[in-house]
This record gives structure tokens, sequence and C-alpha cells, in this order.
């Protein structure tokens, strides 16, 4: 990451129940100049949102407290400018649609090939801090 990128401009909240993954993503995104704080629900990913703010927001559908895609849904009325990607290990046609008309800028199933991630949240994160 260049000098004059904001932190915010490197900033990811990872959403996810699984302690695994939470812990693959922040490896795989520091190593690539990005501050990463996770949330293992909903509510902990929403009480981190009114703290600080993200480029980017990583959820998952599967929340132990709620529906990623209703957790979408609010991420986007408290910061209609963080990149909201959609994880899921059960992708559906519904699902897809939902999330893209609630705000998502991207749907992708799992597992997620970390260069795939990292090429479009380097691209996002690029464009809002220019």
């Amino acid at each position: 990451m260049q000098n004059g990128v904001s932190k915010r401009s490197q900033s990811i909240l990872v959403i996810d129940d699984d302690d695994t993954l939470l812990r693959i993503m922040r490896k795989i995104f520091q190593k690539q100049g990005f501050i990463v704080t996770t949330a293992q629900s909903g509510l902990e990913a929403l009480s981190k949102l009114e703290a600080e703010s993200y480029a980017v927001a990583l959820i998952d559908v599967k929340l132990p407290d709620m529906n990623g895609l209703d957790l979408l849904n609010r991420l986007r009325t408290i910061d209609s400018n963080m990149t909201k990607i959609i994880l899921t290990g059960y992708p559906s046609e519904e699902d897809r649609v939902r999330a893209l008309d609630q705000g998502a800028d991207y749907y992708l199933a799992k597992p997620v090939k970390p260069e795939i991630l990292i090429e479009i949240i380097g691209t996002k994160t690029e464009k809002t801090s220019t």
C-alpha cells in the first residue's frame, strides 16, 4: 500500500463464524498490507462498525445470530461507500439476486481463491482512495 493511502482505504472487516477461515483471511490480507478486523457474528460486526469505518466488508451468509443478507442491508445504511462482498458456501440464484439488489458489490461462492479476493479488493480500494 502507498503512504498516501488512508487507513480506512486499507481496512477490511471479515465476518464469518468459521474461526479457521478468519485466521486464514487475516494472514492473506495482512500480507497484502491491509488492516484486518474480524467478527464472528452479525452483532459483533455491527458493534465494530459503530467504532470504526472499513473500506471492505466480507460477509458470510450463514451467521449464528442473523442472515448475512440481513446484515448486508444494515451495512448499506451504516456506510454506503463501503465495498460489500457476500461469501457463501450455499450459493443460490435467489440469494445472489437479493444480495445484489441490497447493495452487495459481489456475490461469491466459497471456496474463493485468495488471488481473486485480493484482486477485487485491491481494485475497489484503489478506486476509493483516488
